[in-house]
């Protein structure tokens, strides 16, 4: 595992969050690393991990704080935000993600400041982009 631990975490809000969470393990590789289900068979909070990242995530809710977010589907299937995965073989990642049914919105290419990367939506829209670029590397290499 990184010895770097992300200080930032994003969270998102899923429909049906429990076949989010399976989908995400299977297509993008992530772990549980805690599901807690509420008491109407969603997700009340998950925390799951990618190397030394991590996502929370819970089931979409009509209260005061999930009036403050909108899922992709409820604006036209925009987002206003993506998260950034970070692997070491984006080729076989990529065709993961699309075997286990992912919708490919940018291809598999080469960005200019280095590495592949590709970008894809997960089954409730959340955009996705995955790449073997890794800023982190910058950040150890100037370190004493």
């Amino acid at each position: 595992m990184n010895s770097i631990r992300s200080t930032v975490i994003p969270s998102l809000r899923y429909r049906d969050a429990p076949a989010a969470i399976d989908w995400l393990c299977a297509a993008l590789g992530f772990t549980r690393q805690l599901v807690v289900p509420d008491e109407n068979g969603g997700v009340t909070h998950a925390q799951l991990r990618l190397g030394g990242g991590m996502i929370m995530l819970g089931s979409a809710r009509d209260d005061e704080w999930g009036r403050r977010m909108a899922l992709p589907a409820e604006i036209g299937g925009r987002e206003t935000q993506c998260c950034c995965l970070v692997v070491q073989d984006v080729e076989t990642h990529c065709s993961r993600a699309q075997s286990a049914g992912a919708d490919i919105v940018q291809p598999l290419h080469a960005p200019d400041y280095g590495g592949q990367a590709y970008a894809c939506r997960d089954p409730e829209g959340h955009v996705w982009w995955i790449g073997s670029y890794d800023p982190w590397a910058e950040v150890e290499a100037s370190e004493p």
